[in-house]
């Protein structure tokens, strides 16, 4: 059976503009993706791995359109798509409730019974685990695990074909990092969301992706499925992240 794509990326570069100094105002453009081409399909979720500086984050941004000077092509086959960051604290608004940034989304897709929302709002809070309590909290009144449930949470409560997730749990506890890639799982596989999954942990990866694709100075120099590329990889930088990571 053929899978139904989520995303299509094809041939794209995507450059960066910086201001060579700040009296001449003369912007220097500088090419971070080389020729990335890549397909993820419904219910599918790819690892985005690579050293830092590799290109990654720069993917996910021109993916999501944040980064807009870029060529090539990137097709999405459904609406809206998503993303969870590294660092909750500085993602969600400090100064809204939680039950209005877990609104925001239903808003914007264009569910207008406010009753609705609130009750899709709690339902949501207990699914993450911190009960309709939270609704009328902080991000600043929250722990670093409970701000990314929230983060997560605001994510997929719209119902995402894709979300990605950029380094979702390196900024928490090691003890809180199971907990929240159970969570973000569960809600995977019950949503059927579609995921890339950027991470330096190649044991996450391994465990959480279907396929993985191995990035350096911008390129996807090596990608495959997941138990295929970790046992026999074909690429030098490829054996070389493996062996950093004792795999």
């Amino acid at each position: 059976m053929e899978k139904e794509l989520v995303l299509e990326v094809k041939h794209l570069n995507s450059y960066y503009s910086d201001e060579s100094t700040v009296l001449a105002r003369r912007k220097k453009r500088r090419q971070i993706l080389y020729d990335v081409s890549f397909e993820l399909a419904r219910g599918e979720i790819m690892g985005l791995v690579g050293e830092s500086g590799s290109g990654k984050t720069t993917l996910a941004r021109t993916v999501l359109g944040i980064n807009r000077d870029c060529d090539g092509e990137i097709i999405h086959h459904s609406e809206r798509p998503q993303m969870v960051f590294q660092d909750p604290f500085s993602s969600l608004n400090p100064a809204k409730s939680i039950g209005w940034i877990l609104e925001e989304p239903l808003i914007a897709i264009g569910m207008h019974d406010k009753a609705e929302r609130s009750r899709t709002v709690l339902e949501m809070l207990e699914r993450i685990g911190l009960g309709a309590e939270y609704a009328s909290r902080r991000p600043w009144e929250l722990s670093g695990g409970q701000r990314q449930r929230v983060s997560i949470a605001s994510a997929v409560i719209s119902k995402p074909a894709l979300v990605i997730a950029d380094e979702p749990v390196s900024a928490l506890d090691v003890t809180i990092q199971a907990q929240i890639l159970k969570l973000l799982t569960e809600l995977q596989k019950e949503l059927g969301l579609s995921m890339i999954f950027i991470s330096h942990d190649l044991n996450v990866v391994y465990e959480l992706c279907h396929k993985v694709a191995v990035m350096q100075k911008g390129r996807i120099v090596e990608q495959g499925e997941t138990e295929e590329l970790f046992k026999t990889p074909k690429h030098e930088y490829t054996r070389a992240l493996l062996r950093a990571s004792e795999l």
